[in-house]
C-alpha cells in the first residue's frame, strides 16, 4: 500500500503572526472608519466645522454676551471620547480697538444691563437732557462758591476765622429747615410729578442768583446765604422726590435699582464735566453776569426738555384735561406719547387759577341754597354733585362720602363736560389758555341748571367709552392722581 502523504500545516507562529496583523489592520480601519462617521455626523448636525475637520479640536457649543460670541472646543483622543480639562473657548470676533474697549467699558457704568430692551424709549432723551443740565449746574456751582466764599472773606474781613466758619453753619442750617417745611407737601411729589421737578429746577436757578448777589453786597452774607440754600434745599427735596417714580417709569421689569443707580452715575459724570470746563473758564475772569446768565439758560432750557420727555401711565389732572378734552373734541383718547406731550409743565398745584376745583368745601360751591337744591336730584345715583359757580367762574366737583376712586374719576370727567358745554355756549373753547379772552356774559341760573342736565345726560353716554379708550391706549386708570380735596358731603347727618 502505497504510503499517504499528509499535508503539514504552515507554521504556527507565522500564522499567529499573521492574524495578529490582519486583527490590527481591522481595528485601525474600523476606528478610521468610526471617526469618519463621527466627523459626518457631527458635520451634518453642525457641531464641527471645517477648521476642526483635520484637528483633534471638536466643537462643543457657542455662547453670546452683549452681542459678542464665543465657540467652547473640547480635544477629542481619537476614538470618540474626549479628554478631561480640555475645553477652550475661541472669540469669534476681531480684538476691539483700544478706544471701543474703553467706551464698552463706560457703557458698563452709563447704561442698565440689557439696555435699550430694559427700559422703556423715552429713557435715552430722558437721561441726556438730565445730563446736560448737570453740566451745567455743575459749571455753575463753581461760579456760585467762589462768590459765597469771596463775599463771606470781605465780610469778615476784620473777624476771626471762627465768626466765619459760623455763619457758614447757619447758612446750612436755614437750608435744612427748609428742607423739612417742604417735605410736608407729600401727596403733591406723585399727583404733580413734572410740575414740581420743574419748579424745583427754577427754585435751584433761584438761589443760584440769590448767591451770587452776595457779590454786590457782602455785609448782607448771611440773609441772603440762607435764603439761597432754603431755595436750594427745597428744589432739593424736590429732586429726590420725584426721582424714584421717574425711573419706576422707564424700568421693564424689577430693574429699577439698575436704572436709578446708572442714572445717578450719568448725572454725577456730567455734574463733573462741567465743574472742570467752568473751573478752567473761571481762570481767565469772565463777566460773572453774562457767563451766569447763559448757564442759567442752557440748565433750565434742559430742564424743561428733561421733563417733557418723561412718559407716565398715570393720570394726574393735567394729563387728564388733555385726555377728556381730545376726547370731547375727536372722540379719541391721546396715546401714551401724545398725552405727556401736550400736559401742560406750568400748571404747578399752588396755583388757583384752575378752571376745575375736585373736592371742594360746600360753601365754595354754593353760595345759594337754592341752586344746591335744584340740581340734587340729577345727582342721586351718583357719589358727586358737579355744579357750576358764575361768580367765580369755576366748575366744582363735590364729592360724597362714599366715593370711591372710579367715582372721583367719574366726577373729574363730567366737571371737564360741564365745562366744555359752558364754553360752547360762548363760543369758546375749552383750552384753557383762551380763558382770558371769555367775554362778561353770566348764564343766568336757569341756564346753568340746563347745562348740568344736559352734562347729566352725556356723561351717561360717554363716561364708559372714555374709560375703554384710555385703557385701550395704556393709561392706568385705576391708579388715578387726581388728587381731590378732603372734603365730603356727607348723605346722612
Amino acid at each position: 500500500m502505497a504510503p499517504i502523504k499528509i499535508k503539514q500545516s504552515p507554521n504556527p507562529t507565522a500564522q499567529t503572526l499573521t492574524s495578529t496583523a490582519s486583527s490590527q489592520e481591522a481595528r485601525l480601519l474600523s476606528v478610521k472608519r468610526c471617526s469618519v462617521s463621527l466627523i459626518d455626523n457631527s458635520r451634518r448636525l453642525g457641531l464641527v466645522e471645517e477648521e476642526f475637520i483635520d484637528s483633534s479640536l471638536r466643537l462643543i457649543c457657542c455662547e453670546e454676551i452683549d452681542g459678542r460670541k464665543w465657540k467652547y472646543v473640547a480635544e477629542n483622543d481619537g476614538f470618540g471620547r474626549y479628554k478631561k480639562n480640555s475645553i477652550r473657548a475661541v472669540s469669534l470676533q476681531t480684538p476691539q480697538a483700544p478706544v471701543e474697549e474703553i467706551m464698552s467699558f463706560i457703557r458698563t457704568y452709563v447704561v442698565p444691563e440689557g439696555f435699550p430692551d430694559s427700559v422703556t424709549p423715552s429713557y435715552v432723551p430722558y437721561m441726556t437732557w438730565r445730563a446736560l443740565k448737570h453740566f451745567f449746574g455743575g459749571a455753575m456751582g463753581v461760579f456760585t462758591t467762589k462768590t459765597l466764599l469771596s463775599s463771606v472773606g470781605v465780610s469778615k474781613s476784620k473777624a476771626i476765622p471762627g465768626a466765619v466758619a459760623i455763619n457758614w453753619i447757619l447758612k446750612d442750617g436755614a437750608g435744612r429747615v427748609g428742607k423739612m417745611l417742604f417735605a410736608r407737601q407729600g401727596k403733591k411729589f406723585d399727583c404733580d410729578l413734572k410740575q414740581l421737578r420743574f419748579a424745583g429746577d427754577l427754585l435751584m436757578e433761584l438761589g443760584a442768583g440769590v448767591e451770587l448777589a452776595t457779590a454786590a453786597v457782602p455785609h448782607l452774607f448771611l440773609p441772603l446765604a440762607c435764603a439761597a440754600n432754603v431755595a436750594k434745599n427745597v428744589a432739593a427735596v424736590t429732586s429726590t422726590s420725584t426721582r424714584t417714580p421717574i425711573y419706576k417709569a422707564f424700568a421693564k421689569g424689577e430693574n429699577i435699582g439698575d436704572v436709578t443707580a446708572k442714572g445717578e452715575c450719568v448725572s454725577n459724570l456730567a455734574d463733573l464735566l462741567g465743574t472742570g470746563l467752568s473751573i478752567m473758564i473761571a481762570k481767565r475772569n469772565p463777566s460773572l453776569v453774562t457767563t451766569f446768565a447763559l448757564l442759567s439758560c442752557g440748565y433750565v432750557f434742559s430742564s424743561y426738555q428733561e421733563v417733557k420727555s418723561v412718559v407716565l401711565h398715570t393720570l394726574n389732572r393735567a394729563r387728564f384735561s388733555v385726555a377728556v378734552d381730545s376726547f370731547l373734541k375727536t372722540g379719541k383718547v391721546p396715546s401714551l406719547q401724545e398725552g405727556n406731550m401736550k400736559e401742560n409743565i406750568f400748571s404747578f398745584p399752588w396755583l388757583k387759577e384752575r378752571p376745575i376745583v375736585l373736592g371742594p368745601r360746600f360753601k365754595d360751591a354754593f353760595q345759594d341754597p337754592s341752586a344746591y337744591l335744584a340740581i340734587k336730584p340729577l345727582f342721586e345715583q351718583e357719589r358727586y354733585i358737579v355744579t357750576y359757580n358764575p361768580l367765580k367762574d369755576k366748575v366744582y366737583a363735590l364729592l360724597k362720602d362714599q366715593a370711591k376712586s372710579d367715582d372721583i374719576l367719574k366726577a373729574a370727567f363730567h366737571a371737564h363736560v360741564l365745562l366744555h358745554f359752558i364754553n360752547s355756549s360762548n363760543n369758546i373753547h375749552s383750552s384753557w389758555k383762551q380763558q382770558a379772552y371769555r367775554s362778561n356774559y353770566i348764564p343766568s341760573a336757569n341756564d346753568i341748571e340746563a347745562h348740568i342736565t344736559d352734562s347729566c345726560k352725556m356723561v351717561s353716554t360717554l363716561y364708559g367709552p372714555f374709560k375703554s379708550k384710555a385703557a385701550e391706549q395704556g393709561w392706568r386708570m385705576s391708579d388715578s392722581l387726581l388728587n381731590p380735596g378732603r372734603a365730603r358731603i356727607v348723605v346722612a347727618c
